[in-house]
């Protein structure tokens, strides 16, 4: 278990802590943006308690889906004895349930758990059959910018002195 944990550096249904750490890092990080969002431009609280406690109300819930997701599908993954997508279609319906009662409607969760079934549904496939989901990108256009040098002229030579002699 390390905070560096990456959620398939363990075969499925084991080592719940590290999963458990990686998914709720990435929940911790889209709740804190969405809820600093929030903050900002549309909820306004005045004063540091409010505050703290309107970006507790957003980032707590998001960490809530994640655990639920990664506690369904080890859970599934274990009870089952079998690592196949219904395990990540059983995290992804907990994810909503999660959400549903988060926003009180029972619609609302039964969506998003779909919608999350779907999408655990496909990971877990692109992961099966060894595709990747979200390709990685190879440096075009404005993405790698940041190695090129577009100043007008160089940086002068850095031999100059004090202008005291030693």
């Amino acid at each position: 278990m390390s905070l560096n944990s990456k959620y398939y550096d363990q075969p499925e249904g084991k080592d719940l802590s590290g999963k458990m750490i990686a998914t709720n890092k990435a929940a911790l990080t889209g709740g804190l943006i969405w809820s600093i969002y929030d903050v900002v431009l549309f909820s306004k609280p005045q004063g540091y308690l409010p505050t703290i406690g309107r970006i507790a109300s957003i980032t707590g819930p998001f960490m809530g889906i994640a655990t639920a997701f990664t506690l369904g599908t080890y859970t599934a993954t274990n009870v089952r004895g079998k690592d196949d997508t219904i395990n990540y279609v059983i995290g992804g319906y907990c994810a909503g349930a999660v959400y549903g009662a988060w926003k009180r409607n029972l619609a609302a969760g039964i969506a998003t758990g779909t919608f999350f079934a779907l999408l655990g549904l496909t990971k877990k496939l692109s992961i099966m059959e060894g595709w990747d989901l979200f390709p990685e990108q190879k440096g075009r256009g404005w993405i790698s910018l940041h190695e090129h040098d577009f100043t007008l002229m160089r940086d002068p030579a850095k031999n100059w002195t004090t202008g005291k002699e030693q």
